[in-house]
């Protein structure tokens, strides 16, 4: 039976939904089709092996700890406190970087109905006002986030699963024809689509983050993992299909494709369901980002990593502490504006999460810890998963990768720094 105060199955496959499916899969259409056009239903399908065989490492290794952190205990666990340092560190700067980019889409994208939203006065007002309102939200306790999100999650998809059903009747085979305006496939262009695709799975990492919030998370956050990225995979396939079934080499000239093709079948109607499904669907990740980002500090000060009031709860079990101070980073970095180019760091720590969790499996293969999932196979997959992400880093831009290398730069010297302190305490 599911304890009320905790994360269920259907509640954690509900978060790491709302942790996935966001504003970008009302673009994604238009921009994989502008790349590589009908082939990119192709690549969407090979992006999500890969991602299913990088997701198989996060479940075992889900299924063999309790304790907050995810990515960044697996590894701690695996190689030690300083590489362990470095994926959390890592994390949790990118959700709050996250959080506030998602917290200013929201009147960003307001501003397509209400102009004076987007304005950089009321974009910040606004933005604050979300972040604080869903830091006082986490902070009267997990039920309470558990059911918004829940809510919201499923408000977010309606939209979208009635494009799909509705869609369907109004594709025309001679679409899936070659695009006259793409050019032929090349290496290049697969590898520019299949990574921009890519960061549209990402965010199941953070499902075993509030793991201390879940009920029976060695045995529900592998299940959950499979579960939301099999369906979020088929659901990204069939948006895609539909899109270019309906608008053919027109939607690579789209800039809002879900919307294009809606209004295909719903007419004038078809621009306030997209955008309302918009405007839901970046309040979902918000509601995600402020449950998730918040445990993300709380499993570094478990471990001395940030001071130890950090990890203070209230009478409802939530990290209070730890949800005030995220939630105040946020709204700073909201208010700097400097998060556009410091989100650029995502992408190296994003694989600074996966090459560490493949290769953490095998290291706990090796001790012979058992948990509630094994993966048939393991070396193959691990290798494999570590090999395309390194394949997929590679058809990054140095730019951003010199980003994301600086933030583990300053990691590594918070990390001294802490060290030092604990040291002179000591």
């Amino acid at each position: 039976m599911e304890n009320k105060g905790k994360l269920g199955l259907l509640s954690i496959c509900l978060l790491g939904v709302n942790a996935i499916v966001g504003t970008g899969i009302f673009l994604l259409p238009g921009k994989a089709a502008k790349l590589v056009g009908v082939s990119s239903i192709g690549v969407i399908l090979f992006d999500a092996v890969l991602v299913i065989l990088i997701a198989l490492c996060f479940a075992e290794a889900g299924g063999l700890f309790k304790k907050n952190g995810g990515p960044y205990v697996y590894a701690k666990e695996a190689f030690g406190e300083f590489v362990g340092f470095e994926v959390g560190f890592m994390k949790w700067a990118i959700m709050v970087i996250a959080w506030a980019a998602m917290a200013v889409g929201f009147p960003t994208a307001l501003g397509s109905v209400f102009p004076l939203a987007a304005t950089p006065f009321w974009r910040s007002v606004i933005a604050v006002a979300i972040l604080l309102f869903l830091g006082l939200m986490n902070i009267a306790g997990v039920r309470i986030s558990k059911i918004v999100n829940n809510v919201i999650t499923i408000g977010k998809l309606v939209p979208l699963i009635f494009f799909i059903l509705l869609g369907i009747f109004f594709i025309k085979g001679d679409n899936f024809q070659p695009m006259q305006s793409v050019g032929a496939l090349t290496t290049t262009s697969f590898g520019a689509a299949a990574l921009l695709i890519f960061y549209a799975f990402t965010g199941f990492e953070s499902i075993a983050v509030a793991a201390e919030d879940m009920d029976k998370p060695e045995k529900n956050v592998p299940l959950a993992i499979v579960l939301v990225i099999s369906g979020v995979s088929v659901f990204y396939i069939l948006i895609q299909v539909v899109a270019i079934g309906i608008l053919g080499d027109g939607l690579t000239a789209s800039e809002a494709p879900v919307a294009d093709a809606a209004a295909k079948f719903l007419g004038p109607v078809a621009k306030a369901v997209v955008t309302t499904g918009t405007l839901v669907s970046i309040g979902g990740i918000n509601v995600a980002s402020s449950f998730l980002a918040p445990r993300s500090a709380v499993a570094l000060a478990d471990d001395g990593f940030l001071p130890k009031f950090v990890t203070k709860r209230n009478k409802k079990d939530v990290p209070y502490i730890s949800v005030i101070l995220t939630t105040a980073l946020t709204a700073l970095v909201c208010l700097t504006g400097s998060f556009s180019k410091l989100a650029a760091i995502s992408v190296v720590s994003r694989f600074a999460q996966y090459i560490p969790t493949c290769l953490a499996i095998l290291v706990f293969r090796k001790r012979g810890m058992k948990g509630s999932f094994r993966i048939p196979g393991v070396y193959v997959v691990s290798f494999l998963a570590v090999g395309i992400s390194l394949w997929l880093l590679y058809n990054s831009s140095w730019d951003k990768i010199l980003f994301g290398l600086g933030g583990l730069v300053v990691g590594a010297v918070f990390y001294v720094i802490m060290k030092l302190t604990q040291k002179k305490a000591n």
